[in-house]
């Protein structure tokens, strides 16, 4: 088995992790990062973006800017209301319908556009381990259900990765943390991202010193609160202070909203770490009279927490739910492991402080890197389950169950029911003659079935006739490792029996993922074109820019048809990059006559290579890789040796991390 990679596939961004040489090691993108946004947006000439390219255009194309896809993920209309004001771009289908998203003339589902962002995640993958990556482990929300599930584990199909298990975020993040703990604890794990929320119990067992045992006791939350809904708060204050003010309303206007909405994250992120911030939008609108006008508001912590009041209030019950279904108590915890950007929020920590019985949060992890970390564990566990002596055990988050007669749910498996898990349940017919029953399968903890989450319908048909409560019917629920669900139904009588695996439920067929496949791998091939096009383009202007210098600075030693032949070369490099058209050819015309110049050079200077392979092309920054034994330095002059060697120093302690981001040293960093 190969390499098995994990990943965070988050509401707001995502993380790529390894286990490489023992150690869990998280891979940057191509921007240098070690989150990726998950944004996908889609230009008018047909260009996908996805990632840091797609969030930093997400103001001048906001209808074509998808973010915040997982909140949609395997959910109907009906489900996400809310959700679906907070966006800019289009959502499409009636109410009934699972939703779908448009950009451009194309509709897309959320496995679609979460396939992209996994796309990104594989291919950065395949450049820091140099080999093709087929297979990994997704995480998903603890309090995700069976369709979310399948429709994460959808979006991994179509984006060309077998995936080998889906785990709670929870879970992960608890696996990574507790991974060189020697004593038995119980650990409570408070995960609030960027769209939802999750509190799991686990308990931590050593067995002999030897074995450990990570057990899901219980685990809770809501899959409609999270970082996004404090920006809204935040949005529609400050958008109500600028219409009272001014008169207009921002939120009317796409590209100013999108304004707004960045503000009012940076915002949330700034109040972590200090007591108030300004929101700033310079020439963010105009009047009527076609006048600029600025947006500058200031905001402080407190009216921040008083405005966010009802959404903090709602991460108490689920907490409290939790460790009652574990059957623990608050002191009885030994850790609280923080998860998830938002956790970051002073008033957010004070809470955990207060539910657990004022332990302080654990703040040794990075919390936005450490559920793809526990992921990239399980990887590992799975592609050799002999190089450790690792057992988890994982719940169901929610019940389930099937409809009889009234309109009643009786459930099989309840909640917090370790996994896999299978159970069986006998039923009869309503009515006399009865030769065909309907299996209705639900997902909730409400009585009435029609409250719960329907999940898939079937028929076992070719029952004997006869009197109402004669025939025994048999329904069987088996629920794997990664929380999909499979139901059988069977008649004792006859022995005949029908199954269904409830993999329909994230609105996609078979046929369906097998064409949107073969799409990702198309615009695979198309974005791997559009990337060595890109690197061609650099190549040719970095030649071009060098081959200048090279005239300028020893124009003197070069004859003048030779200076005359590069100079018109360089000219003819830069007009076909003007015209997009005959670049790689112009290129290696002028890589030629550089490269024989430059022998001429070493010639009339008596120190002639005895060929042009002896001789280092001049080439661009990135293609260093082919000269060997040339040494690159800049000259500094004695007085500024002194300011150098500090600088030197001084950046040794930020070495690896990404422009305008802090160390990966610091676990609270990153954005919220």
């Amino acid at each position: 088995m190969g390499v098995i990679i994990g990943i965070d596939l988050g509401t707001t961004n995502s993380v790529v992790s390894v286990m490489d040489a023992g150690e869990a090691e998280v891979i940057t993108n191509a921007q240098g990062a070690r989150t990726t946004p998950s944004v996908v947006a889609f230009r008018d000439d047909g260009e996908r973006l996805v990632g840091t390219i797609a969030k930093r255009q997400a103001v001048q194309n906001p209808e074509n800017t998808i973010f915040s896809i997982k909140r949609f993920m395997g959910r109907r209309h009906e489900e996400v209301g809310t959700e679906e004001k907070m966006v800019p771009y289009k959502i499409v289908g009636g109410t009934d319908d699972l939703v779908k998203v448009q950009a451009g003339d194309k509709e897309f589902t959320p496995p679609e556009i979460s396939a992209m962002v996994l796309q990104n995640l594989k291919e950065s993958a395949e450049e820091y381990l140099g080999e093709k990556v087929t297979q990994a482990v997704i995480t998903v929300p603890a309090y995700f259900n069976d369709a979310q599930r399948q429709a994460t584990k959808d979006a991994g199909t179509i984006a060309g990765l077998e995936v080998k298990r889906i785990i709670n975020e929870p879970t992960a993040a608890a696996l990574a943390f507790g991974l060189d703990k020697n004593e038995d604890q119980i650990i409570a794990v408070f995960d609030l991202g960027g769209g939802t929320f999750d509190v799991s119990i686990l308990e931590l067992s050593n067995i002999d010193d030897k074995d450990q045992v990570f057990e899901v006791k219980a685990t809770n939350g809501d899959t409609h609160l999270g970082g996004d809904d404090f920006d809204e708060i935040l949005i529609n204050h400050v958008a109500d202070g600028f219409m009272q003010q001014h008169g207009i309303d921002l939120r009317k206007d796409p590209m100013a909203l999108q304004r707004l909405k960045d503000s009012c994250e940076q915002a949330k992120c700034e109040l972590s770490t200090t007591s108030s911030t300004s929101i700033n939008q310079p020439f963010i609108t105009q009047d009527a009279n076609k006048n600029p006008i600025h947006l500058n508001q200031t905001l402080s912590r407190a009216k921040f927490e008083q405005l966010c009041e009802p959404l903090f209030a709602r991460l108490i019950g689920p907490c409290k739910i939790c460790l009652e279904d574990a059957g623990i108590s608050a002191s009885q915890i030994d850790e609280v492991v923080l998860v998830g950007g938002s956790s970051r929020i002073p008033k957010v920590q004070e809470i955990v402080m207060d539910i657990f019985g004022g332990k302080e949060p654990n703040k040794t992890i990075n919390p936005d890197e450490v559920v793809s970390i526990g992921a990239a564990v399980q990887g590992a566990i799975l592609a050799d389950p002999s190089s450790t002596n690792i057992t988890f055990l994982d719940v169901t988050p929610l019940s389930l169950g099937v409809e009889i007669e009234g309109g009643m749910m009786v459930t099989l498996i309840e909640k917090n029911t370790t996994i896999p898990a299978d159970r069986k349940e006998v039923f009869t017919t309503a009515s006399d003659m009865q030769s065909v029953v309907d299996v209705f399968v639900y997902q909730g903890e409400r009585p009435v079935a029609k409250d719960n989450r329907l999940l898939d319908t079937f028929k076992l048909t070719g029952i004997p006739p006869a009197p109402r409560s004669i025939p025994k019917i048999e329904v069987a629920f088996d629920i794997d490792v990664n929380g999909i669900l499979k139901v059988t139904a069977k008649d004792l009588g006859t022995g005949k029996e029908h199954n269904i695996v409830i993999e329909s439920s994230s609105g996609l067929s078979k046929d369906d993922i097998k064409r949107m496949v073969e799409e990702a791998e198309k615009n695979a091939d198309a974005d791997a074109q559009k990337q060595a096009e890109l690197e061609e383009r650099n190549q040719a202007e970095n030649l071009a820019y060098v081959a200048t210098k090279f005239v300028e600075e020893h124009g003197e030693k070069i004859s003048e048809p030779d200076k005359e032949e590069l100079i018109a070369q360089v000219a003819a490099v830069r007009k076909a990059l003007e015209n997009n058209t005959g670049v790689a050819e112009a290129r290696k015309t002028l890589e030629t006559t550089q490269s024989r110049i430059a022998m001429e050079l070493y010639k009339n200077a008596g120190a002639a290579p005895e060929s042009t392979e002896d001789v280092p092309d001049i080439e661009a920054p990135g293609d260093a890789a082919d000269v060997i034994d040339v040494i690159d330095v800049d000259y500094v002059p004695k007085s500024e040796e002194s300011t150098t060697e500090a600088a030197t120093e001084e950046n040794k302690e930020t070495e690896g991390a990404p422009t305008g981001e802090k160390s990966s040293r610091s676990p609270y960093g990153q954005e919220q």
